[in-house]
């Protein structure tokens, strides 16, 4: 995974501050910019495109998808606000970024970007911090893909996906992406996601709000699920319904 894609949520400042200032953070950089919005499916840049700017989100879900030599495609990342994309030492993007849903980005010349982080220390850091985000993310999917099993995948999906969005021990988890993007982010088939999305919420674990939520019943199941410390299937059954 490249390190054009980077995590992470700072505090904003007034757009009014100077560059140097000591308090300016990356986001900050962004805030001058106008918005940008992109319908759903539209793609922000293609993978081999010239790599001329860095871009934040301001609203809204996008993909990072690469296509294999045999025409596979592979996910491999989400974009959520406060992220950055684009952020690497090549020339040319080595993904294309997507919008899942209606998007809000804010660009920033890349150039400028580089010229901005390399004269300010504190920049600097926080940069380093994004890619040090960002090359844990791509640890949790290399994580996930080489999960045993279909529930320790999803159940590990969910638990990342839920980092964030809520402090509460039953979160709603919203999953803008459909089943078809997690089965290529998980390198599963559509149907076996299907598949374990409903037996875990047959167990009690999970339940789906609608169409593009789900409500962690049991976060302590879902913990051990992902942690893969039960046997089989029939095991875990019988675990959660007693949880």
């Amino acid at each position: 995974m490249s390190l054009q894609l980077v995590t992470g949520h700072q505090s904003r400042v007034a757009a009014a501050v100077p560059f140097a200032a000591e308090k300016q953070d990356l986001s900050s950089l962004f805030d001058a910019q106008p918005v940008e919005r992109f319908t759903p499916a539209a793609a922000v840049f293609w993978e081999g495109d010239q790599a001329r700017h860095i871009f934040e989100v301001v609203e809204g879900t996008l993909r990072a998808v690469r296509i294999l030599n045999d025409g596979r495609r592979v996910i491999i990342g989400f974009l959520r606000p406060g992220d950055l994309l684009g952020v690497s030492l090549k020339e040319h993007y080595l993904y294309t970024v997507e919008a899942i849903t209606h998007v809000e980005l804010r660009r920033f010349s890349r150039r400028r970007f580089e010229s901005e982080s390399a004269r300010a220390p504190h920049l600097r850091e926080q940069l380093f911090s994004r890619l040090c985000d960002e090359m844990a993310a791509a640890q949790d999917q290399m994580v996930l893909l080489s999960r045993r099993s279909a529930e320790e995948k999803v159940a590990g999906f969910l638990l990342m996906m839920a980092r964030g969005q809520s402090e509460n021990r039953r979160p709603v988890i919203e999953l803008p992406m459909t089943r078809l993007d997690v089965a290529d982010y998980l390198g599963m088939t559509i149907e076996t996601v299907s598949r374990t999305i409903t037996k875990l919420a047959g167990s009690g674990v999970i339940a789906t709000v609608g169409r593009h939520a789900i409500a962690i019943l049991k976060m302590d199941a879902l913990i051990a699920l992902a942690d893969g410390e039960c046997d089989d299937g029939a095991q875990r059954s019988a675990r959660y319904a007693k949880a």
